[in-house]
């Protein structure tokens, strides 16, 4: 069987960050974002590229009022309110070019090869105090709700905000419409992503240049299928943005990535790579270079061990295949 590259990407902008820089974040960050945004579709339309973007609900409204109409009735009760998308724009207000992005979710859904998934409808945290299944469940129900009444679409794919993936609440995500969702590596320092402490902080960001933990593509046997729950697949590696003034660091963390992809393709697993797109605000330019040598090496691994492409959902169809098969009775 071949390998697969799988590309999922967390399209949220303000309502991302908004707990980590409240109203001090550059205007250009953004501006940038929204800007490199039909390049990469440009980009990955051009090399058959397939990509899941899981894009927070809040952003398909056109304005505030919109964003207001579609918002569920039972709010999250955080017992730390800044951790609310919703505490934070009644207390700082609504910016229409950070926080609604209609027109960028039209290009998504028109550019071949890619899947509109879910981010949940307010950067929605599953895993911290105060709030409950009930709230989570409205929230989805609120992010199906404006995909379907402004695009015509039914999302089938989410990911969790801050990789807080609540296995409680998986069949939540089912009974909403959900049949994939994105896991954490299988890592311990990918682990209740909530609980941040230093020792995590410090084995991740030491993986992106040497290996810390084990090997981070998985065969397609490994992704485990349930009737009853979302199949769950697992992300490898974060794509981590370009540093200024390191070219020993942009060097190792890029070649890192190349060398586990090219191992994936020999060995006919997963490689699921992920990132933001406003990661690529700062340096869009050098951002952009490294993601065109990315594709480039996909290509070479396609045309030489015929890795394949495949978004979320496609990947995530490709296991139910392959259980379809193995449960079919022998006559």
């Amino acid at each position: 069987m071949p390998g697969t590259f799988t590309i999922s990407l967390d399209f949220e902008l303000l309502w991302g960050i908004f707990d980590k820089v409240g109203t001090r974040y550059k205007p250009s960050y953004f501006s940038n974002t929204r800007r490199i945004i039909p390049e990469m579709l440009d980009l990955f339309s051009s090399n058959q590229i397939q990509v899941t973007w899981a894009t927070v609900g809040m952003l398909f409204a056109e304005n505030e009022e919109e964003w207001k109409a579609y918002s569920p009735a039972f709010l999250p009760s955080y017992r730390e309110k800044k951790y609310s998308a919703y505490h934070w724009a009644k207390e700082n207000g609504i910016r229409p070019e950070v926080h609604f992005a209609p027109e960028l979710i039209q290009q998504i859904i028109q550019t071949p090869y890619q899947e509109l998934g879910s981010h949940s409808y307010a950067h929605y945290y599953t895993l911290m105090r105060g709030q409950s299944p009930e709230q989570f469940r409205e929230d989805l129900q609120a992010s199906q709700r404006i995909a379907g009444d402004k695009f015509g679409v039914r999302l089938k794919s989410l990911v969790f905000p801050r990789n807080h993936l609540n296995e409680l609440y998986l069949d939540i995500c089912k009974e909403e419409g959900f049949d994939f969702v994105r896991g954490n590596p299988k890592n311990w320092f990918w682990q209740e992503t909530q609980h941040e402490d230093q020792s995590k902080k410090w084995f991740r960001s030491a993986d992106c240049f040497f290996p810390v933990g084990s090997r981070t593509s998985y065969s397609l046997e490994s992704v485990h299928y349930s009737s009853k729950d979302p199949i769950i697949i697992p992300a490898s590696r974060i794509l981590r943005p370009y540093s200024n003034g390191n070219l020993l660091f942009n060097s190792v963390r890029l070649g890192r990535i190349l060398s586990e992809m090219e191992k994936a393709a020999q060995m006919g697993e997963v490689y699921h790579l992920w990132w933001h797109p406003h990661n690529f605000g700062n340096n869009p330019s050098d951002c952009m270079v490294e993601l065109r040598k990315i594709l480039t090496h996909f290509k070479r691994m396609k045309e030489t061990y015929g890795m394949e492409s495949l978004n979320m959902e496609n990947l995530g169809m490709r296991v139910k295949e392959r259980v379809a098969k193995v449960e079919i009775p022998l006559s």
